[in-house]
């Protein structure tokens, strides 16, 4: 099988190495990957900032880039939940309404396309380390995904999954709601850290990672034990 990687601009731009992992990740489980060196973003933070001609614009490069029928696989549930759930209202009644219909139905996040279409759980994955899981908003609320993760999770050698308390709550992420609301956000962090830090874990993992850098400015703002980490960070530590 040949797939299409979306990779999202925060990852593009900051987390390379998470990028190249996904590859690995993805190529490991037998599956062809193809990059198109022109991809941008989705659209989603100019969308969520109220940009939403500038979102359309960018959501129009996208299409664009994507065509065809390979699956479209993204290391991103917050991408992914924008693409199947805004680009209907964006492109609705447009000359891109039909190619959002199909891509909807052919866009995944990463650990869904693993575990869900590809029924791959088991990487040879090892990684000793006692971690906890981050649901982020647009994996559950949005995409209806969690499960997956933590079944990558379960067969990765070595590793601790230790769940936290509320994790299903936000950890205030998302870039326009830290930008205006920066105290909220800062403390919706901390309670995400803080439930974190109290099951001894040494990672937070997580599918998004906008969620992974609100987290992480906390935490190195504070100087507390724990870090985080990219679902495919831990997948790709397996042995050639």
């Amino acid at each position: 099988m040949t797939i299409d990687l979306f990779v999202p601009c925060n990852i593009d731009q900051f987390y390379p190495d998470t990028a190249m992992n996904t590859v690995k990740v993805l190529e490991k489980a037998g599956v062809e990957v193809n990059y198109n060196p022109d991809q941008t973003c989705c659209g989603r933070f100019a969308f969520n900032a109220g940009y939403v001609e500038e979102a359309k614009k960018l959501g129009d490069k996208f299409l664009s880039e994507f065509v065809g029928d390979r699956p479209v696989v993204c290391p991103s549930a917050s991408c992914v939940a924008f693409i199947r759930k805004r680009y209907p209202e964006l492109f609705f009644n447009t000359a891109n309404h039909l190619n959002v219909k199909k891509l909807e139905k052919n866009v995944f996040e990463f650990t869904e396309f693993l575990v869900d279409v590809l029924h791959c759980d088991d990487l040879g994955a090892e990684f000793p380390h006692k971690v906890t899981y981050h649901d982020s908003c647009s994996a559950l609320r949005g995409l209806g995904i969690g499960k997956e993760a933590r079944q990558l999770l379960s067969k990765v050698k070595g590793l601790e999954l230790i769940e936290m308390k509320q994790t299903d709550m936000c950890c205030g992420g998302e870039l326009t709601f830290a930008m205006n609301h920066e105290e909220v956000s800062v403390g919706m962090a901390s309670h995400k850290v803080r439930n974190a830090l109290n099951t001894g874990a040494e990672f937070i993992v997580s599918t998004d990672m906008s969620c992974l850098m609100h987290q992480k400015s906390y935490i190195d703002a504070n100087g507390l034990p724990i870090q985080v980490i990219h679902i495919a960070d831990v997948l790709a530590n397996f042995t050639e």
